[in-house]
This record gives C-alpha cells, structure tokens and sequence, in this order.
C-alpha cells in the first residue's frame, strides 16, 4: 500500500507512476491541481499549522485509531501463509513383528494446501480491510483538526471581540472627555481630535501577535485601572451658565464605561475554558500560552467549485473507505467459492524396523513355523490426502453473505455521496454570503466611522444631539463585531470543506 507519510514518500510514487509502475498515474493530475489549489487557499498560518502538528503527535485518541490502523496491517502477514504442517509420532510398547523386521516406531508429516488461489485472496481481503481502517484513521484526524480549528478561531474570536471592545471602550473615554470640556465651556478641539483618533484605531490584532496564557483578569484589570478618575465631583459647584454641555451627557458615559469594562472582565474570564480545551486538545499542559497571530484573509473559491466537488466525491476518506470495504467484501465471497474447492494435502511417514531373530524349525510342517533372521530396513512412505467439502450449504451462504455485505457498502457510499453534496452545496453558500457580508460591513463600518467622526465634530461646535452619537457609538460596535463575526465563520465553513476534501 502507498501511503505518503511525508513529501518524500509521495514524490517517489509520483515518480514511479511517471515510469510507468502505476497505470492510474495518468489520472492524478487533475487530483494534485485541485490539492494544489486547496493549499493555495489555506489562511492558517505557520503558528496554527504547528499546532496542528502537535495535536496530530500528541492526541490520544488520534494516537489509539493509528495504533488500530496498525494492528490491522499485522492481519495481511497473517493471512499469507500456509496452514501449520502437522507432525505424528508413535512407539509400540511392542515391536510390531512384520515380515520385513519388527516395526519399533513411526513418525509422518503432513502438509495441507488450500485450493489455487486461496492464499492470495486472502492477502488481498486483508490488505483492502487495512486500507479501510486506514480511510476511517484519516477521517478521524481531520475532524481532530476541525476540533482544533474551530476551538483556535472562537479563542480568536473572543480574543478580537476583546480588543474590539477595548476600542470601544476608548472612544466611549475619549466621548467622556469630550463631554465634560461641553459641560465646562472649554475648548473641545483637541478632545475632538482625541475621539476621531479613537474611532479610527484598528481593533484587529496587531502584527506582533497576541498570547492567551488563561491566567484570567489581564483586559478587564487595566481596563479599570485606566478608568478616569469620576469627573462629576465638584461639577455640581459649576452653574450651568457659561456652559454648552449637560451633565446627564456624561453621566451616561459613564455608565457605559463603567457597564464595558465589567464586560471585558467577563470576557477574559471566558477565555479559560478554551484555552483548556484548545491545550487538551493538543496533548499538552491546560495553562499553556496560546499564540493568536492570526490575520483573517480573504477566501477565494471562484471557479474551483466543480474541481471541488469531484475531489470530495472521489477523495473524500469515508467514501475511500466504504470502497475498499466493498472490494474486501468481493474479495471475501471469492474466498467463500475458494473454501467450497478440497484442501491437497502431501506427507511423508519414516517407519522405523529392528532386525527380527530367527525363530521355528527349518522343515517342519512344510516350513511354515520357520521365520528367518534379517531385514530391519527403515521405510519410508510417501502420503497425499485431499478433503471432500460435499456440503455445499454452508459455503453458498458464506458466499451470499458477503455479496449482500458488499451491496450493502456499495449502497452507503451512494448515501454518503449524495449526503457530502449536499454538505458541500450548504458550505459553498454559506462562503459566498460570507463573502458577500464581508465586503457590505466593511464599507458599513468606514462610512460608520466618517458619520461617526463628523457627528463628533458638529456636537463639538454647535451642541447637536448627543443621542445620535451615541446611536452612531453603538452601530459602530455592532458592525465591528458582526465582521468580526462574519470572518469567524468564514475560516470555519472553509475549514469544514478541507475536512469534506479529505485533504
């Protein structure tokens, strides 16, 4: 069986099948441009690409169907060899007197052949049963590595809506400072330049990476300890005289701060349970740091639908595997016929003779007392035996059984093909609304921010509504979280294609 363990491996097959060695080479491009364009598709970086690596390393449940995978490979050395020879041994208490000596002992041993055939077919049932078992190890590694994939992205996710938040919570300080010069008859100038600065920060993630460690409380603490001192104290002292702005303006930027910054508190808090199933998954310590150097980029699929659904139709390791299962199950009903032809049997017995004594009488009663002394040459005689399986019923039945079997798996696969079609065609809709919703709140959240920054500056110098900068706040929020959103779920759908491609 080629399986390609590494690159290495898979380049010296191609390469035999460029020679000639493997007629189906002709119809492999075709699968390693569509794998080629799968890789070219990928968004996981180097730091979830090694986590990956170590999971597959490290998992125990993953490690247990390998180990299975390799205990089935053990049944094809089984199954290609010759039934055990049988070995009889005999002693006579005593010596058989014969006319050519007397027999002391005799030893013989027999060898049964199957029928032409016989052993071949098995190997061939046992080594397709491995491959199936080798199918059913890959589709399980590949939903571990959707397990790691989603686990990694909702980490992500709710690392980003921290930040994301943590934005937010800037603009609603920078508002704060804002409204309090409004309140003061200060100059708002450089509060309004502050506030535009805010809006326009970017919440992603930076380049240089951020870590998740689930130590708890690191967002939510500085959050509260950058937290203005209360601004109202000494306020009521001021008359409104003079003054531009309300003290309500502020006072109900501060219950949202205030109402923030418990929320990022809770969602550091919510980070522990990820990390600790991210970590179980890898096989590792539950508090190891978690890299999250993510950046989302854009999936492209255009074009390669088709070439996408044959590679799941024909790659796709459960169909792979409900393949070799039915061909083992042909294989087994040539078995079942094979079983039903006699077994050859050929031996050897080795018999073994004393020289015999001379005993009776020369002459009396016409000689025939007289046993003359000698011979007590050992023997050997060839054997051969063959069984006779008159009973047919048994055999016919086998036979049945493993062709009802294999219409059985022909039959599931057929199922599971018009099952991962479907799958498929919900996947491709889902990226390309995702797409589709990712280009609207991109251009939602710019013209958000603009509308943003502009109604900050006509609050700022003529006093208008302070509720519609605060609609515009929250609408702000709600277009960064739902891209946020929306990307999640786009590296997923794709991620959950890859497992469907088997690649």
């Amino acid at each position: 069986m080629n399986k390609f363990k590494n690159l290495k491996s898979f380049m010296e097959w191609f390469e035999a099948g460029l020679s000639g060695q493997y007629p189906s080479i002709s119809s492999i491009h075709k699968y390693l441009i569509f794998a080629a364009l799968m890789l070219s598709g990928k968004v996981n970086s180097q730091t979830l690409d090694t986590y990956i690596e170590i999971a597959v390393e490290n998992n125990p449940g993953l490690q247990a169907s390998f180990n299975g995978y390799q205990a089935s490979l053990e049944k094809v050395n089984q199954s290609n060899s010759l039934p055990d020879p049988e070995l009889n041994l005999g002693y006579f208490l005593r010596p058989m007197e014969l006319l050519m000596g007397n027999q002391r002992a005799e030893a013989s041993v027999m060898q049964m052949f199957p029928w032409f055939g016989m052993l071949k077919t098995q190997k061939d049932e046992a080594t397709l049963m491995a491959e199936a078992r080798y199918e059913a190890f890959k589709e399980e590694r590949n939903r571990m590595v959707l397990q790691v994939k989603e686990t990694y992205f909702q980490l992500q996710q709710l690392e980003n809506t921290i930040a994301i938040s943590q934005s937010n919570l800037e603009i609603l300080k920078s508002l704060e400072r804002l409204a309090i010069i409004r309140y003061q008859g200060g100059n708002t100038s450089e509060a309004v330049s502050s506030v535009s600065s805010a809006v326009r920060k970017p919440s992603q993630i930076q380049n240089s990476g951020n870590s998740s460690d689930g130590m708890g409380m690191g967002g939510g603490s500085s959050a509260s300890s950058s937290a203005p001192a209360n601004p109202v104290s000494g306020m009521n002292t001021m008359g409104a005289t003079g003054s531009s702005g309300k003290l309500t303006d502020v006072l109900r930027l501060q219950v949202q701060i205030k109402a923030l910054e418990s929320e990022l508190i809770q969602m550091e808090v919510n980070k522990r349970p990820l990390i600790a199933r991210f970590n179980q998954l890898l096989g590792v310590e539950q508090n190891e740091k978690i890299n999250l150097s993510e950046k989302f980029e854009p999936i492209n699929i255009a074009g390669l639908e088709e070439l996408m659904l044959e590679g799941i139709l024909t790659n796709n390791p459960m169909v792979l595997m409900l393949e070799k299962e039915s061909e083992a199950y042909w294989k087994k009903a040539q078995m079942a016929k094979l079983e039903g032809r006699p077994m050859l049997g050929a031996g050897l017995n080795y018999m073994v003779f004393s020289p015999r004594p001379e005993s009776g009488i020369i002459g009396g009663m016409d000689g025939m007392e007289y046993m003359p002394s000698g011979m007590g040459r050992n023997m050997f005689m060839l054997m051969g035996t063959v069984t006779l399986p008159i009973y047919r019923k048994k055999y016919k039945s086998m036979e049945t059984e493993a062709n009802y079997w294999r219409e059985s798996t022909i039959k599931q696969k057929e199922d599971l093909q018009n099952s991962l079609v479907t799958e498929f065609e919900s996947s491709l809709v889902l990226l390309k609304d995702s797409q589709r919703k990712l280009d609207l709140l991109k251009e939602q959240v710019e013209l958000t921010e603009q509308t943003m920054q502009l109604s900050v500056t006509s609050y700022a110098t003529d006093g208008s509504s302070f509720e519609e900068i605060l609609s515009i706040q929250r609408e702000l929020l709600e277009f960064r979280l739902a891209l946020l959103n929306t990307q999640i779920d786009q590296q997923l759908n794709y991620a959950r294609l890859e497992v469907l491609t088997g690649y």
